[in-house]
């Protein structure tokens, strides 16, 4: 018989899996995810609170400080640009209100008891599956024998037409009449415009890889695994 704490985290991964995977498909389709999102994920976080309020209780309701904690640090993160996307933010903030306490249905997370509060977790597994990237672009550059540091493990060539186009922004620009590296540049079309200027068709640019894809993945992974950084930490010390 599953018990009221394992039925209330089930709700809890399904709301998850539900909402971060359509947030996923939009910001894939147009690099936006709608606010409503996470208005129904903390509404839903709110009233799974409540409930377990009311029934069970929480084992460590100290934890539960951590709901404001985080959402202060990821507004804080925000603001210095470290997380770039306000959708990104906010889907943080709502999973700091969905599952402040670490989850446990029947024998997930497999690798559990990490410190940090469970949003944490997910965040921090994300940032390490967001951070395979470069080494997959890498790789792709070695395919295409196009390998130029540091471009190469963050972004790839592209014709400028039709970076014009694509979810893309240069990874150059031009500085008294050179081509220079610059990881994000203010005014992207009139970089573009110095460039054929130039007579150049092809730069080097970085992809705008949605964030929501490896929150969805940190997520599942933290559900079904644990964190991650935990697990390593606590297997060498």
């Amino acid at each position: 018989m599953i018990e009221t704490l394992e039925l209330l985290n089930i709700f809890r991964f399904i709301t998850g899996i539900l909402l971060l995977s359509y947030a996923s498909y939009t910001d894939i389709k147009t690099r936006r995810a709608s606010n409503i999102l996470w208005l129904i994920m903390g509404s839903i976080a709110v009233i799974l609170l409540i409930i377990q309020y009311f029934t069970i209780g929480f084992k460590n309701p100290y934890y539960l400080i951590f709901i404001p904690v985080m959402i202060g640090l990821v507004y804080l993160l925000f603001q210095m640009r470290i997380i770039f996307g306000g959708a990104d933010a906010k889907a943080l903030m709502a999973i700091a209100i969905l599952v402040p306490l670490e989850p446990s249905i029947v024998d997930f997370p497999i690798s559990n008891g990490s410190f940090m509060p469970f949003s944490w977790s997910i965040f921090q597994n994300s940032l390490i599956i967001f951070l395979l990237i470069p080494l997959s672009l890498f790789i792709f550059n070695i395919i295409k024998r196009n390998i130029q540091f540091p471009y190469a493990f963050l972004g790839y060539r592209m014709n400028i037409k039709l970076a014009r186009k694509k979810f893309v922004w240069p990874l150059e620009k031009i500085v008294d009449g050179k081509r220079k590296f610059a990881y994000m540049p203010k005014e992207f079309d009139a970089e573009y415009d110095k460039f054929e200027k130039k007579g150049i068709k092809e730069i080097w640019v970085t992809p705008k890889v949605p964030f929501m894809i490896p929150l969805l993945i940190g997520f599942i992974i933290a559900f079904i695994f644990g964190d991650i950084l935990f697990y390593f930490i606590n297997s060498f010390i």
